[in-house]
This record gives structure tokens, C-alpha cells and sequence, in this order.
């Protein structure tokens, strides 16, 4: 019987399987690759390894992201995504990593030379995919589509990035050709090296509506001198990710500070990701370039393209008595797109803002994000004209509303909720933490944009005007526990000290309805459950925005510390920086050396705050190390004058770094 019914299944299927209609192939795409080689691929690729960041951008932003097997360590794959291994950086990754990921398709670009005569002959896709402006981008992202039979998804993104030009096409279509700024990149802060007249960026500051320089010198970054800088004479200068006290350095040296930029003060830094690739973010960029250089135009109501209205709204389950509805609200304001999380209650309640004081009669609060393109022109505007647009945009009355205003992204907010017996917390949370985060005692009282770490906390319960008091020291305390603990470091003084938050964060406790309740200290049940909620959302929004999380790795850790392994290879002279550079990433990717260098970093904040006075067996830790790495006793110890003054640990494994591969070096 058992075997009938399995034939009987077993027909039916196959009955079923030759009445339905036959399935077209894929068709294979043929593409010509910047190398003019012709290549075929068949099928998607399942293994992929980008040695290119825009191209890992397109792959993310494709929904694609579980394909990628290995990537830059300059890099982020969002949270939640695929987790590829880290083949080495981006100028020298290393080949048997590459190997290890075993791919069926890698892209590089025309500085992987070595990856490309390794894999060139082999039946692995190598493909080339240049960009000297924004047509060559949105080409591109349609054949990755193609490749990885994601041709609709490519299609709507290359609508998006057209709309987003347009829109700041015709906003600066309005400006006279005399208003019009020169506007130029710098690539480096220790000597002027700027973008060659076929480079993207340069395309990118035609579509913000800027005049880009004609150097006559063709490359990725070029030099120049001090008399075409002049004859130039730039008004607006912008860079990316450099220490900005170096960049100020290397601009106001005599002759070179003497154009209109440096006089005038307008220098903007800009995040890396989005200055220095040719990806499907380049309309993000542009609007915020475009925004930055003609601010006041762009504020004015007479330049506006579009109707400034609620566009999408999307639901948020909140199970509080009070609490009416929640969503996150899209919107259109200065023509660009913006977010509000709102929340409406049932009856009026009082709410603590850090931002407003104490408020009574409350309907609505919430927390609205500004993007990148609307941060200088609200800060034109000013807080209360910025706030009344916002409100009047999303139909409510500054009598009855209470906001927060936030540089972080609202599609990266973290709710998180917390109960005990019949006691119910809600936390949420946006955090940025990546240009103004600071160490209060520490840092100086400077505003940095955009970062912020923004804070809603309700209960079910009603608090009472000292327990939403004792709410916000709870809040706070487990906001600064997770920046500790994600070891967050200050914008200004990164190498130096963890951050204690932003410098701009602001907290909203709600006082709610129910029970009263007088008590929400840290000891208290209510102060516990506020605690656990803010510290898990803190930690959820920081990875969500930045992508930063406690078990990142240690060149990432690096970097934000801005000591960058190609800073260090400066102190190798033994042989070519691209060997060199070749050899020090072989071995940090190594995890016997990465816990070193991880152990370094949590010595040195250990040190500097008092807590470790001995560092004889570190010492002697540093001189193994540098012998394992040299291959032999190492006779001469060379003693290393940083550029910039290090925490002690650091510098002694720095040193036990640079010592050990200058001898290989030697060798």
C-alpha cells in the first residue's frame, strides 16, 4: 500500500510538472570588462569576493548580500547581512585569502594588478568595472543587475539616483553663472594630491552645480603645485576622513592658504563611503554637496521643486492603554526626503525633554530625522524655524507636540522592550556616534554634526515629575555603559578616550498613564527595566547606522583611532611600500597578531587611566613578538618618533611591529 501511494504521488507530480508552461532559461550575459576582455557568465554567481567598495555597495544595496564571500576590510556589510571574511585591504589583499573564499566571480580594479595575473587564466569571472562619472555608475549597477539576474531591483535604484539629480539640477539650474563655486577635493592631509580631471569626484561637483578644476593631468589622485593650486584658487575645499587638525595643517601652509577657501573657512569633511566611491550612493552624496554649497539658496521657499508633504506613513506597534497610534511618517521638506517617528497618545500627558524642559499637555512626541542635505540648511533656519516647518509639514501644533531632532537615520531605530511582572518599559533609540561623540571631563565644548544619540522612554505606568527626573540619570547611565562597553571613541580625541556620548543627545521621558509611580532609580524595579531597554537599544541603533558593534576588528578599531595601517608602513623603509604594505597586512590579518595589537588598544586605556602601572611583561610580550615576525633575534632596536603622540601601549606595539618586519624587510 505504502508503495502505491508513493507511485501514485509520484505520477502525479510528474503529470502536474509536464502541464505547466516551460520556463524560459536565463540568458547568459556578455559583458566587455574595463580590461576590453570579453566575458560570459551563465548563471548568477554564488561566491563572490569585491575587492572594489562600490561594487560591495551595489551588491548590498541589490539584496544580494549573501553572495559576497569576501570583501576590504574597508568595507561594512550591514547588520544582519551575510558576514564575508576579510580578504586584506583594499591596495594589497591577499591572494590565498582570496583563494580560501573559493569564488565563481571576483571584481577589482586596475591597482590589483597581482589578483589579476593570479586568476586572469582561470574560468573565475575577473571583472573590471571603471566609473569616471555618474553615467558610467548607473551602467554599471545595470549590468552587476544583469550579472545576478537583478535587473528591476537595478533599474528602480538608477531611477532613484536620476531623480535625486534632477531635482538639484534644476534647484541650481536657478543660480547665475557668477554665483556658480570652484569647489575641489583633497585626497590627502600630508601632501596636496587631488583627483585627476577624469575622476568621478570631479563629476560629482558638476552635478552638485559646482566648477570643478581642469589640472590637464589624468588619475585617480594627482599632484600639483603651489601655482596651479593659486592659479585654481578654489572657494569651497572638501575631504574625507583625514584627522582634521592635519588637513588645516597641510592648507594654511604659506601660499597655500592665501585662496578664497582657506580665507573664508569653507572647508567640509565628508565621510569616506560616500566621497571616495563610485557607488549607488553618489546621488546621496551630491544632494549633500549640493546642499552644503549653496545653503541659503537652497532654504529659500522660491527654490523649491516640489511640494513639501507627507509622503508614506508606516505603522509601529506600541501595547501601551495611552498610546493612540505610532508610526514612522516619510515626508518632503526642502525637497528632500526626511522621517519622523510620532507617536499619539489618547489623553494629554506630561513628558522631561532634555531638549524643552518639563511639558504639560502633551498629545504627540517624537523624534524627526533631518538627512545629510537638510543638516546645513536647518541650522541656517535655526532650531525654531526648523521645528515649525516640521510641525506644520506633519500637521501638528508646537502647544501639544514634543520632539527630538536627530541626524540619524530613522530606518535604523531601535525599539526595545522591557517587562517584569506587570511593569512594561519601551526604549527608542537613534544613535550616531561616528563625528561628534565626546568624553565629557575631557573634550572641549565644540559642535560636531551629524551624530546623535536620541532617547524616547515610556512606561505603563504614570511618573511622577521626580521619578521622570531620576528616569533621565537611568537612561543616561546605560547610554554611556553601552558606548563603554562598544568602546566608542571621542571624534576629537579618539586615540586618547572612550566617549560618554555625542554632545548633542537628548532624552524624552514620557509620564504616562496608570499607576503612579514616584521612583526610577537605578535600584528601583522600574530603573532596572529603563536600563536593560536603553542600553540594548543603544547598542542596536549604533550597529544599525554605523555598523558598529563590540566584536568589530582591530584595523576597523584602528582606524577610528585614525592610526591606519598605511600610516604605519611610512616607518618601514626597508623595502617598496607596496611590498612592504603587502607584508604588514599578511600578518596583522593573522589572529595571533590581532589579539596583540586588540590587547594593545584595551592596555592602553587601562594605562592612561591609572589602573595598570607596570608594563615590564608587556614589554617583554612586544620584543617576542617582533622577533617571531623578523624570523630571527633582533640585535638593534629602532625607537619610533610617531607623527602623532600614542598611548604607550600602542606605541610599544607599533614599534614591535615596525622592528620585527624591518628585518624581515632587511632580509
Amino acid at each position: 500500500m505504502r508503495l502505491r501511494l508513493y507511485l501514485i504521488t509520484g505520477l502525479s507530480l510528474l503529470f502536474l510538472w509536464l502541464a505547466l508552461p516551460a520556463m524560459p532559461a536565463r540568458a547568459a550575459v556578455e559583458l566587455t570588462d574595463a580590461y576590453g576582455r570579453s566575458i560570459v557568465i551563465a548563471q548568477p554567481p554564488q561566491r563572490v569576493v569585491s575587492l572594489v567598495p562600490g561594487v560591495t555597495d551595489m551588491l548590498v544595496a541589490l539584496e544580494i548580500g549573501e553572495a559576497l564571500q569576501g570583501v576590504t576590510y574597508f568595507d561594512r556589510v550591514p547588520p544582519g547581512s551575510a558576514k564575508p571574511a576579510v580578504i586584506g585591504g583594499f591596495f594589497s589583499p591577499q591572494i590565498s585569502a582570496i583563494k580560501q573564499a573559493r569564488p565563481d566571480c571576483i571584481f577589482l580594479t586596475d591597482i590589483h594588478q597581482e589578483v589579476w595575473a593570479r586568476f586572469r587564466d582561470s574560468k573565475i569571472p575577473v571583472i573590471h568595472l571603471k566609473a569616471a562619472g555618474v553615467n558610467d555608475i548607473l551602467a554599471n549597477l545595470r549590468l552587476v543587475g544583469a550579472i545576478f539576474g537583478r535587473e528591476s531591483q537595478a533599474e528602480k535604484l538608477c531611477t532613484k539616483i536620476r531623480s535625486q539629480l534632477e531635482i538639484i539640477r534644476q534647484k541650481t539650474a536657478r543660480l547665475p553663472a557668477d554665483r556658480k563655486l570652484r569647489v575641489v577635493r583633497v585626497m590627502s592631509d600630508r601632501e596636496m594630491l587631488v583627483p585627476g580631471d577624469d575622476s568621478f569626484q570631479n563629476d560629482y561637483i558638476r552635478h552638485a552645480g559646482g566648477i570643478p578644476p581642469a589640472w590637464g593631468k589624468k588619475g585617480g589622485a594627482v599632484a600639483i603645485s603651489l601655482e596651479e593650486w593659486r592659479r585654481f584658487n578654489p572657494q569651497v575645499i572638501f575631504y574625507c576622513g583625514s584627522d582634521p587638525e592635519r588637513m588645516e595643517r597641510l592648507l594654511k601652509r604659506p601660499g597655500w592658504g592665501e585662496v578664497e577657501a582657506v580665507r573664508g573657512g569653507r572647508i567640509y569633511r565628508f565621510p569616506c563611503d560616500l566621497t571616495c566611491r563610485a557607488s549607488v550612493r553618489a546621488g546621496d552624496f551630491i544632494a549633500w554637496l549640493a546642499a552644503t554649497l549653496y545653503t541659503q539658496d537652497f532654504a529659500e521657499d522660491k527654490n523649491l521643486i516640489r511640494p513639501e508633504e507627507m509622503v508614506t506613513s508606516k505603522p509601529l506597534s506600541l501595547h501601551l492603554p495611552y498610546v493612540r497610534q505610532a508610526r514612522v511618517v516619510t515626508s518632503r521638506l526642502w525637497d528632500f526626503e526626511h522621517k519622523s517617528l510620532m507617536i499619539d497618545f489618547s489623553v494629554p500627558v506630561s513628558v522631561l525633554s532634555t531638549l524643552e524642559g518639563p511639558r504639560q499637555g502633551i498629545l504627540t512626541v517624537g523624534n524627526h530625522y533631518t538627512p545629510p542635505p537638510g543638516w546645513s540648511i536647518s541650522h541656517y533656519l535655526g532650531l525654531a524655524k526648523d521645528r515649525g516647518r516640521v510641525y506644520r509639514v506633519l500637521g501638528k501644533s508646537e502647544k501639544d507636540t514634543s520632539f527630538l531632532f536627530t541626524g540619524a537615520d530613522m530606518a535604523n531605530l531601535a525599539v526595545q522592550q522591557e517587562t517584569f511582572k506587570d511593569i512594561k518599559v519601551y526604549a527608542l533609540v537613534t544613535a550616531g556616534v561616528e563625528s561628534n561623540a565626546l568624553r565629557l571631563s575631557r573634550d572641549e565644548g565644540r559642535f560636531y554634526e551629524p551624530g546623535t544619540i536620541n532617547i524616547i522612554v515610556l512606561s505603563n505606568y504614570q511618573l511622577t515629575p521626580r521619578a521622570m527626573s531620576r528616569a533621565v540619570i537611568a537612561a543616561t547611565e546605560a547610554k554611556t555603559a553601552a558606548l563603554q562597553d562598544l568602546d566608542i571613541r571621542s571624534s576629537e580625541h579618539p586615540m586618547a578616550y572612550q566617549a560618554t556620548g555625542t554632545g548633542t543627545d537628548n532624552i524624552i521621558v514620557v509620564g504616562g498613564q496608570g499607576a503612579a509611580l514616584d521612583n526610577a532609580g537605578g535600584h528601583s524595579k522600574m530603573g532596572e527595566l529603563i536600563g536593560k531597554a536603553v542600553y540594548r537599544g543603544v547598542c542596536e541603533a549604533v550597529a544599525r547606522q554605523n555598523g558598529l558593534t563590540g566584536a568589530r576588528p582591530h584595523w576597523q578599531r584602528l582606524q577610528e583611532r585614525r592610526l591606519g595601517l598605511y600610516d604605519l608602513v611610512r616607518y618601514l623603509p626597508e623595502l617598496p611600500p607596496g611590498k612592504m604594505l603587502a607584508l604588514w597586512e599578511s600578518e596583522m590579518f593573522k589572529r595571533r597578531y590581532a589579539g596583540f595589537m586588540e590587547s594593545a588598544l584595551a592596555l592602553s586605556d587601562a594605562y592612561d587611566r591609572g589602573q595598570v602601572r607596570d608594563l615590564s611583561a608587556f614589554a617583554d610580550w612586544c620584543k617576542m613578538v617582533a622577533q617571531e615576525l623578523a624570523g630571527r633575534p633582533i640585535t638593534t632596536w629602532r625607537t619610533v618618533t610617531f607623527e602623532e603622540e600614542l598611548p604607550l601601549p600602542v606605541k610599544m606595539a607599533c614599534e614591535a611591529f615596525i622592528n620585527g618586519l624591518a628585518a624581515r624587510g632587511r632580509q
